[in-house]
């Protein structure tokens, strides 16, 4: 009993340290968060420029939908980056878990950004070939393109791979609509190509091409959103806490498990059984020691609660 109540105190330090490291990780998350936004809005601002100014000049129905859809793209990093300033705030008596699901809200944001920017591109791609109209400076639309292809696709990796290290389902939502801009920028010069080639129809329909990938881009931005609105987790992290806490010295059994996203930090409802002769002292300990062993193993875990029943006694009905 001594060294039982020994071990749990050890852990229970840990658990305060752990909570002190995991502070500072979840504001190096939202820093990383806001680094990506910025640093992506500045490139893709940019690329959205000069893709424009190109249009000026060229009258390329496919480089205009891409440069609006370009801008458009950089603005939808506007609600994210709200999102994250958000998530900085601390829990007040009426959000009493925070602001994290503000970022979720953003993720709605951008889905709706892709929704429009598929419709527009459809529009103007319909609109061209009704009333055809030549595409001149071909030079220049295929290098706009080439610019805004390779703009969004990095930009694309860069959201994508910060969003999935922080967990951030916004992010990488975000990224997958850069994707689909450097999509449209790709088949923008495909376009120019056709046309150079003396293919007039060659504009409208590649613009009509890109409406039918970014639906496919949309579908999979959606289902990653609105999984997390549903609070869906990767099961691999379910598993994972399972075998975490199955491995905690003292924990007999594991009657129920719960995980849900808050913005880009988890948290976890757990009920274990523990030996019916432990003392509540020592109870209370186990169940802090396995909240840190929790926190330790997974890296996005912001807070477990652990409630400990007898082992040999009924399950709690509303967790069976």
């Amino acid at each position: 009993m001594g060294r039982g109540h020994h071990h749990g105190h050890r852990h229970g330090h840990h658990h305060n340290h752990d909570s002190a490291d995991l502070t500072g990780e979840a504001l190096a998350a939202d820093g990383a968060g806001r680094r990506a936004l910025l640093l992506s809005l500045a490139g893709l601002g940019l690329t959205a420029a000069l893709q424009l100014a190109v249009v000026a000049v060229s009258g390329s129905v496919a480089l205009l939908g891409d440069g609006l859809h370009n801008a458009a793209d950089a603005l939808t990093a506007i609600p994210l980056l709200v999102a994250f300033t958000l998530a900085r705030r601390p829990a007040t008596a009426r959000f009493t878990y925070g602001y994290g699901r503000a970022e979720d809200l953003a993720g709605i944001f951008v889905i709706l950004a892709i929704t429009a920017s598929s419709l527009l591109a459809a529009y103007t791609a319909v609109d061209r070939l009704l009333h055809p109209r030549p595409v001149t400076h071909l030079v220049a639309v295929a290098l706009a393109a080439a610019v805004g292809c390779a703009g969004n696709e990095i930009v694309a990796r860069y959201r994508i791979t910060v969003g999935r290290r922080i967990g951030s389902a916004a992010l990488v939502a975000d990224g997958l609509h850069a994707r689909t801009d450097g999509l449209t920028s790709l088949a923008v010069l495909a376009g120019a190509g056709g046309v150079a080639l003396g293919w007039r129809w060659a504009d409208p329909v590649v613009g009509l091409v890109i409406t039918v990938a970014i639906l496919g881009v949309l579908r999979s931005a959606a289902s990653l959103v609105a999984g997390r609105l549903l609070d869906a987790v990767d099961p691999e992290l379910v598993a994972e806490a399972g075998r975490t806490l199955a491995h905690t010295p003292g924990i007999v059994a594991v009657d129920a498990l719960r995980l849900r996203w808050v913005g880009h930090s988890l948290r976890a409802e757990v009920d274990v059984r523990v030996d019916p002769a432990l003392t509540l002292v020592a109870a209370h300990e186990l169940a802090h020691a396995a909240e840190a062993h929790l926190t330790r193993h997974l890296s996005r875990l912001a807070a477990a609660t652990v409630h400990t029943s007898p082992a040999g006694q009924e399950a709690r009905p509303d967790l069976t």
